[in-house]
């Protein structure tokens, strides 16, 4: 700590300089981690490989492509954005119905047992799951949560050096 003053004023003006570079990094750093938390959150899972899309992974990795890491800056704000353009990812994340439904040509084929298409239109089959609603994920919500405590423990640290 310095002894006079001045020295600590000399000292302040140059963390003030540094802080909006720390200020910029500190927003990237918590928008990737909020990255790696939905990314960790949407299916495929180590737990489960249930469901429709979950065995691509092609929606957890949407995470990283689709949002913006690095900031853009705007007068004194710093915005980055998290996002996934999956036209599914808002069914996953915040849950859906599951109807029953009536599709037109689709029949089982009584040689074989599998489902197949009938090219005419004659025949259809209803088809829907036992489960009326599927639960949200909230990998959205778990993400944002990952980012309040990143910027949380970096603006202590950044605090701690004003003292």
């Amino acid at each position: 700590m310095p002894g006079t003053l001045e020295e600590r004023i000399k000292e302040l003006k140059q963390i003030e300089a540094q802080l909006p570079g720390k200020l910029r990094q500190i927003a990237q750093d918590a928008t990737l981690r909020a990255v790696e938390k939905a990314a960790e959150e949407t299916p495929p899972t180590m737990d489960s490989l249930r469901g429709t899309n979950t065995r691509t992974g092609e929606m957890k990795q949407h995470w990283a492509t689709d949002s913006r890491i690095t900031p853009k800056v705007s007068g004194s704000q710093y915005s980055t954005f998290l996002a996934n353009d999956k036209q599914y990812a808002s069914y996953v994340n915040n849950g859906h119905r599951m109807d029953r439904h009536f599709v037109p040509g689709l029949v089982v084929n009584e040689a074989s047992g599998m489902l197949e298409y009938n090219p005419d239109g004659k025949g259809g089959i209803v088809v829907g799951t036992k489960t009326a609603y599927v639960k949200g994920l909230f990998m959205v919500d778990k993400a944002k949560e990952a980012y309040k405590k990143t910027v949380q423990a970096e603006l202590k640290k950044v605090r701690d050096l004003l003292k």
